[in-house]
């Protein structure tokens, strides 16, 4: 399915209901992301251990790209896109490279802990989101809409 056909197909969606696996990634498929979420947060939390971040710090920030949701005040259209602004690797490694790149510790130790957040959120399923709902992620159907 390619992505402009599961862009069309959540557009419709707000005016009907969809299937629960349509334009979702599931089965096999959906559990090697979820492993790999996983992985990624393994990594991710070795590497800051390794580099000798505070893990205070860790705990006060790791719960910080939730803060993403935030958008979802201003309606679904808006919330995806500051949730996926939040929950994607690109600004985190942007902001890792950055602190590689300027010697600045920190700017890594806080792109690594968002990276550890974001793998976090993968291994439970919690995937870049749709803006038809917030339980619509390209992993999967999560929440209360897969219950229902």
């Amino acid at each position: 399915m390619s992505t402009l056909t599961a862009a069309t197909q959540f557009d419709a969606a707000t005016k009907a209901q969809i299937r629960p696996t349509e334009g979702f990634v599931t089965a096999a498929p959906a559990m090697i992301l979820r492993i790999e979420g996983a992985l990624v947060l393994a990594a991710a939390c070795a590497a800051y251990a390794r580099i000798g971040g505070g893990w205070v710090l860790f705990a006060l920030m790791f719960l910080t790209p939730d803060l993403s949701m935030l958008g979802y005040l201003a309606g679904r259209k808006i919330g995806a896109v500051g949730y996926n602004i939040g929950h994607s690797y690109i600004l985190a490694a942007v902001l890792g490279v950055t602190g590689i790149v300027l010697a600045q510790p920190l700017l890594v130790s806080l792109a690594l802990i968002w990276v550890a957040h974001i793998g976090f959120d993968r291994m439970l399923g919690y995937g870049l989101k749709y803006p038809t709902a917030f339980g619509h992620t390209h992993l999967g159907v999560v929440g209360k809409l897969r219950r229902a």
